[in-house]
């Protein structure tokens, strides 16, 4: 009875009870919004509540920053002021996705929550979305290029801290099993179709359609191939290709690739980026002589 109790009280401002209750983490352009998509459509019956972005920190059910009920934008103001009176089209057993980006549980500590005064207990699966770090950086840096706003010090100033961010969440795929979290990698996800029917079943979810979907209007689509339309027209595996005579590019793999902690975990969850970026450490950054 007192779980029943606290379900329903956590519940409560939802105006149903969650079938499979899921709070993902991922770093921006790193896949998030597809596997959403793709969970929606696994959803039971098609049924789902969807809350985007949410703020760290802070209750997700007052802090989201976009939110879809059965697969389609729901209006965020109203259900702002009555959440209830939007999402209760979903239905008792729904799926439920909150979604936080940029950042994953390894970002707090002591008494402060991801979730803030969120009851964490009533959640079914926390799930890790993760990409293979080339392609990943290469993805994130093409898209603050085409933003006009962005200087070249503030795109790599935002890019150098979310690596930081980004080595700590690989930190966590690393120790998932003590942790008991889901970790998808974005980059198998893309390309091995058994991989996605597993997660499925272990996230609880029936397959009903196991593919890649449409490309996903959130942050502006794919930065590389504007006119895509299905996902599997999306070179994802190639972007650091794209990239690799960009300057900018460059110069960041020199950083990364002196970065020990991030390069350790690469060896063993991303080895051949591990592998190109000890190339690329054995290379001197500025032409001989420095800046004699």
């Amino acid at each position: 009875m007192a779980t029943a109790h606290i379900e329903q009280t956590a519940w409560q401002p939802l105006g149903i009870v969650p079938g499979v209750a899921l709070r993902l983490f991922g770093m921006r352009r790193s896949g998030n919004h597809a596997i959403v998509g793709w969970l929606q459509r696994n959803a039971p019956q098609g049924r789902s509540v969807f809350l985007n972005n949410c703020k760290p920190g802070q209750d997700p059910f007052r802090s989201f920053r976009g939110i879809e009920v059965n697969g389609t934008h729901a209006p965020q103001h109203k259900a702002m002021r009555n959440m209830a009176s939007v999402t209760g089209e979903a239905g008792d057993g729904a799926l439920l996705v909150m979604s936080y980006e940029d950042t994953s549980p390894a970002e707090f500590t002591g008494g402060r929550q991801v979730s803030g005064g969120f009851d964490e207990s009533v959640l079914s699966r926390n799930v890790l979305i993760y990409r293979s770090f080339l392609n990943w950086a290469a993805s994130l840096l093409k898209k603050m290029q085409g933003n006009p706003s962005y200087s070249l010090v503030r795109r790599n100033a935002i890019l150098l801290r979310a690596m930081d961010t980004y080595t700590r969440l690989l930190g966590m795929v690393e120790m998932a099993k003590e942790l008991a979290v889901t970790c998808i990698s974005y980059d198998r996800w893309c390309r091995d179709e058994a991989y996605r029917a597993d997660l499925l079943a272990e996230l609880g979810l029936k397959a009903q359609d196991n593919g890649l979907g449409a490309v996903q209007p959130y942050g502006g689509g794919s930065s590389f191939q504007k006119d895509a339309k299905g996902a599997e027209e999306l070179q994802t595996d190639q972007r650091w290709r794209q990239m690799a005579t960009d300057a900018e590019y460059q110069s960041v793999l020199h950083l990364a690739a002196r970065d020990e902690a991030l390069t350790d975990r690469l060896s063993r969850l991303f080895p051949t980026d591990a592998a190109l970026l000890a190339g690329v450490a054995a290379q001197t950054p500025m032409m001989r002589g420095g800046l004699a």
